[in-house]
């Protein structure tokens, strides 16, 4: 249905957008000021620690400056809520005493369709529930107690029963007046090609019915109880009510509690979403045995930024997985990702719960990979690379995926990110063949950890040790500030070469294949990579022994993982003191060749390089507190890890 603009703005003049939006959020009372309709808060749509989230309710807009969401009312509702538009603009015209117009006679006439098809379903649902209950499914009740269902999750799901019968359910409808046509287009009954009477599509088998957004029952699932029967599994087909590639299963459960939790996780079955749910894992979904859809990316980023993909830990779950990062990938999106979880082989949720318990599972949930990761060890654990055309392959099938993904931010980090890793693991494999060799003849990648690089005694080297490791560790950072970074004087020789070769890495001008740029490093300077990489996969945690170079002895703040923007505003403010060392020499070089002669173009140059040193230096300094200022704040957020506040500027 289509919404007449002037309808809309009634709609938002009567409904405060403030009063919406503070029912999910606590509004920050420092910077709130509600008599200009000035509203800060913490921002629903991700996690952190300082209030980015703003509401005017002059402009009803928000906006987070932190990820960028941004919208109206009815934008809140769909992102929050998982609504589609046309119910949020439904709910809020009820909560706004809005008469909404009535729908043109074609689209009222489809409506009362659906209706009609999902009354159909309904009934079809309570035959199924009271036949569970008789004497002729015991067999599905059995099954159900077995797999450990209560009374309440069995009432909760309405779990039914199919008796085994050609056309029970047929004779059931057409007694309460459902037409036979209505029976097949709602998908629950079969008319043979060949004209013979139609039948039953589902018989034998435990149902669950598959509920909508709206809690509506649209379409069921069947398992078999024969040993036997084939398939194992069976769902309704594609009707108007139903579109598999679109639903998920329990959506209209999960939508409330993996707002609440920041957390969504989807299985494969609709039977380890139950038992998920009994065991109190509210946000989880099911995918209704359909490969993941661009249409279900989207809908689950409706629940949460980085939903948890739980398959079976067999190899079917794990080829599903990996299908699944195929079509995650295109539609990649700043601020929103997924994480996949590989269970131990041969389990399923299901088992998992039974085996080990709710912690159990959401331990193995705590150990999810980023999909980065995944993607990462899917094409490494296929991979021969003890030649250099095997690498160049598997480096072309790195920049054939990430071709894939359609924003450019997010290509742009994977491209960094995948170039940094690669340039690692071939200098590993190098090093590895010139020591042992593996029984097949070629090196295989362990992490070895790397060799330590000892510090020299030069000039600010912290400084640009820690430059050169948040340009690893954060790679938006390289590529935002290429240039700057670039012309960057660095008093130390590796930190030189190394910062060359990240610009190259970054430089997609240069246009040199990964497995070049690591042949030519030597040995000192693939090292200090190896070094950086390395603790750069360590999550900032520290390790025993750890290297000079790393990034959480250096930079002790990021423990408490600090917002990127604070850690953007440190890089450039480190940047900046590097850049003030190189104004210094200019002067002091100024000042050497004007020694024997100081005529005016020299004395304009050293007085305007001096004017620029003072001001930069002023500019450092004020930066500098600062900078210290958010630090204390950071450091005082719960969970923080109490420690001396350093911003490490020019630390040795």
């Amino acid at each position: 249905m289509r919404f007449d603009n002037r309808l809309l703005d009634e709609i938002r003049a009567r409904i405060t957008l403030s009063d919406l939006v503070g029912r999910r959020v606590t509004w920050d009372r420092r910077k709130t000021q509600p008599g200009k309709g000035d509203y800060w808060a913490c921002c629903p749509f991700h996690q952190e620690k300082s209030p980015s989230f703003h509401v005017d309710d002059r402009r009803n807009r928000y906006k987070c400056f932190g990820c960028g969401a941004s919208g109206d009312h009815f934008r809140f509702l769909t992102e929050t809520e998982g609504l589609s538009f046309p119910e949020a603009v439904e709910r809020l015209a009820e909560q706004a005493g809005v008469a909404l117009p009535a729908p043109d006679p074609q689209a009222a006439r489809r409506e009362k369709q659906r209706a009609s098809l999902a009354d159909v379903c309904e009934m079809a649902a309570q035959f199924f529930q009271a036949e569970f209950a008789t004497s002729r499914g015991e067999t599905a009740r059995g099954y159900a107690l077995k797999r450990g269902f209560t009374q309440e999750t069995l009432r909760e799901f309405r779990f039914g029963y199919a008796p085994d019968s050609r056309d029970s359910l047929k004779r059931y409808l057409t007694g309460k007046g459902v037409p036979e046509e209505m029976m097949v287009e709602a998908g629950l009954i079969i008319r043979p090609d060949d004209g013979r009477p139609t039948y039953d599509r589902f018989r034998g088998r435990l149902m669950i019915p598959i509920q909508d957004e709206r809690g509506r029952v649209v379409a069921f699932g069947g398992r078999t109880l024969d040993p036997d029967g084939q398939p194992k599994y069976l769902n309704s087909p594609e009707t108007p009510l139903f579109h598999k590639g679109v639903m998920l299963f329990n959506a209209h459960r999960a939508r409330e509690p993996a707002f609440k939790s920041g957390q969504a996780v989807v299985v494969e079955g609709y039977l380890d979403a139950i038992a998920l749910w009994q065991a109190g894992v509210k946000h989880v979904v099911a995918t209704l045995g359909t490969a993941f859809t661009e249409d279900q990316v989207m809908r689950l980023w409706k629940f949460a930024a980085e939903p948890v993909v739980c398959f079976d830990g067999d190899v079917a779950g794990v080829a599903a997985a990996h299908r699944a990062i195929d079509r995650i990938l295109p539609v990649l999106r700043s601020g929103y990702s997924f994480q996949f979880s590989f269970l131990p082989d041969g389990m399923d949720p299901d088992d998992l719960i039974r085996e080990r318990g709710l912690a159990g599972f959401e331990a193995e949930i705590e150990r999810a990979q980023p999909l980065f990761d995944a993607v990462w060890e899917r094409e490494i654990s296929l991979a021969r690379l003890d030649t250099p055309e095997r690498k160049a392959a598997l480096e072309k099938r790195f920049d054939d995926l990430i071709e894939t993904i359609r924003d450019q931010r997010v290509r742009r980090r994977y491209q960094l990110d995948i170039k940094l890793k690669l340039s690692n693991l071939f200098f590993e494999l190098s090093r590895q063949r010139r020591g042992d060799r593996n029984k097949d003849g070629f090196a295989s990648y362990t992490g070895a950890a790397p060799a330590r690089v000892d510090a020299p005694d030069t000039p600010l080297f912290g400084t640009e040790r820690l430059v050169c490791g948040l340009c690893v560790r954060y790679p938006q950072l390289l590529d935002r500030h290429l240039e700057r970074i670039a012309s960057l004087w660095f008093s130390d020789d590796l930190h030189r070469r190394f910062r060359d070769a990240l610009c190259r890495i970054a430089d997609d001008r240069d246009g040199a294949p990964v497995t070049e740029l690591a042949a030519s490093a030597d040995e000192p300077l693939q090292q200090l990579l190896a070094e950086m990489i390395a603790d750069r996969s360590a999550g900032l945690q520290e390790r025993k022994g750890g290297a000079f170079s790393a990034l959480i002895q250096r930079f002790p703040l990021l423990r408490n993982h600090p917002p990127e923007d604070f850690v953007e505003a440190v890089f450039l403010h480190f940047l900046d003191v590097l850049e003030l060392r190189t104004l210094e020499n200019e002067l002091e070089m100024e000042m050497a060749s004007s020694e024997n002669e100081l005529d005016e173009d020299a004395w304009n140059r050293i007085r305007a390089v001096t004017q620029d040193l003072s001001r930069r230096r002023e500019e450092c300094v004020r930066e500098e507190a600062e900078l210290a200022e958010r630090a204390k704040k950071i450091k005082a957020t719960p969970m923080s890890v109490p420690e001396p506040v350093s911003v490490a500027v020019g630390a040795g």
